[in-house]
């Protein structure tokens, strides 16, 4: 199976944070890539502006370091790269003040589509914003990407949002959520509304509960200042999670089209119970061998900051109500893991008798081996009567969509390529962004002002031990965390 690239219109990309780590790591090997793949049109060109001194030449040397260590295993054919660094440029600027903007001027073209990667933190999102109204760079058809994250509460995100309005349409914002770009994430959504299959199951009366987890087995490294003023919660339960959430959840669109999905979004993130405290656990990982504990990696002996969240969530609507969903998410646990699990409730009555108390589970992978599973139950081979067994129809990407199935498209790279295209539908809008903080912050408040302590966990478990009893007392259990 061969799929069809269709190449985008050609493009000035403007990539603010052009020297830092996301762009290194992510964006700039993503573009290669679809350069490679024929989507990135020989005239597009990407201008990386920073702080620091560096000219044109310099960058370009920056961007093959980039692409060799992290471009993958492109089909390139030889002088591909030459070909790529051709389109790039580079501008020395002041986020701040005036200088550089000029240079950025001189270097963009007419006729083109013109888009502004915001790879820096938040507090210069509307001073970039306004800077680029200022010098005339934008238009009715710019466009602007922004990372999360999207605040740190709703103050903040309303705040954010205003600033941004104040020179873009809602129309022209991209909120950018790499788990959004997934191949399995947006075949969720293939599933659930292009099969007859699910669809009249998807619902309280069929499904038992449903569970989220977002498993890592790494600490929180370098980024120990940052993440003890986040925690989990802030850092994935409020976006990642709650989008993941969502695609389960929502009711199907009218059309696979930007507003009308984000629409029914939203209907979920207004539709979610508040959380009492006994549905929520929160857990720090503790030292192994020579891997420093949560709270020596941040450098606070008194941290409160979660590196692991579990609850249980309840939604309000005629499709869930009476569906629990479990979402967990945390740092320096068993495996790398990002998993979906639909569990279906067992038969009213089955014909087996006790040999027949089995359950169908569909799970969707999100990492690291991409795919589908649904266990369904069948009769055990051999004589020796009706016994009963689990087994699983496994559509994993690599194996049954051949090469393009093992070589998945980078979430950023596909995601790049939907705002040049203006495609806005795997991208959160603002008032979703709003919704989300609007739940998520009354569950912050609460812990801390009961001065809630996070529990211990072992690193490289499956965390805290309440976190089992969550599930056990509605008997019930977590799925496995395996790689």
């Amino acid at each position: 199976m061969v799929s069809r690239v269709i190449p985008v219109d050609p493009f000035d990309l403007v990539i603010f944070g052009g020297t830092g780590d996301l762009a290194r790591r992510k964006i700039l090997p993503g573009l290669f890539r679809r350069f490679c793949a024929g989507q990135m049109p020989k005239d597009a060109r990407v201008i990386g502006a920073a702080r620091g001194d560096m000219s044109s030449a310099e960058y370009r040397e920056f961007v093959a370091e980039a692409v060799a260590e992290f471009g993958g295993e492109g089909a390139c054919e030889d002088g591909t790269l030459d070909g790529f660094l051709e389109r790039m440029e580079f501008v020395t600027i002041d986020a701040r003040g005036d200088t550089g903007w000029t240079d950025l001027v001189t270097l963009m073209r007419d006729d083109v589509v013109r888009a502004f990667y915001f790879s820096v933190g938040p507090s210069l999102f509307g001073d970039l914003a306004e800077r680029l109204t200022k010098h005339g760079l934008t238009d009715a058809d710019s466009r602007i990407v922004v990372e999360k994250p999207f605040g740190r509460d709703l103050d903040t995100a309303q705040a954010l949002n205003r600033d941004l309005a104040k020179h873009f349409d809602e129309r022209q914002i991209y909120r950018i959520d790499h788990y959004l770009g997934k191949e399995t994430v947006q075949n969720l959504m293939a599933v659930r509304f292009g099969n007859m299959l699910f669809e009249p199951l998807w619902n309280s009366q069929y499904v038992d509960h449903i569970q989220i987890t977002v498993a890592e087995t790494v600490g929180v490294g370098g980024r120990g200042e940052y993440y003890d003023k986040s925690g989990a919660m802030r850092d994935m339960v409020q976006n990642h999670l709650m989008q993941l959430l969502c695609l389960i959840a929502m009711e199907p669109p009218s059309k696979f089209d930007p507003d009308a999905v984000r629409d029914e979004k939203l209907k979920v993130i207004r539709a979610l119970d508040a959380v009492v405290p006994h549905h929520i656990v929160r857990g720090q990982y503790e030292a192994e061998g020579g891997d420093p504990s949560y709270r020596e990696a941040v450098g606070d002996a008194r941290s409160r900051t979660e590196s692991y969240i579990a609850m249980k969530v309840g939604i309000s609507n005629w499709r869930w109500a009476g569906t629990p969903f479990y979402l967990r998410t945390g740092k320096r646990l068993k495996a790398r893991s990002s998993e979906i699990v639909v569990v279906f409730k067992e038969l009213n009555h089955s014909i087996f008798g006790e040999a027949g108390e089995h359950r169908n589970e569909l799970s969707i992978r999100l990492q690291p081996n991409e795919g589908i599973t649904l266990g369904v139950t069948i009769k055990e081979p051999g004589p020796g009567g009706m016994r009963l067994m689990n087994v699983p129809l496994d559509m994993s990407f690599a194996e049954a969509l051949g090469p393009d199935g093992a070589d998945q498209t980078d979430a950023y790279e596909r995601l790049i390529m939907d705002v040049i295209r203006g495609n806005q539908t795997l991208f959160m809008r603002g008032d979703e962004v709003e919704a989300a903080w609007a739940w998520t912050d009354p569950i912050i408040h609460g812990w801390e002002a009961r001065g809630d302590v996070p529990k211990t966990y072992d690193a490289g478990s499956e965390g805290p031990v309440d976190a089992v009893q969550l599930l056990a007392r509605d008997t019930r259990v977590w799925r496995k965390v395996t790689p």
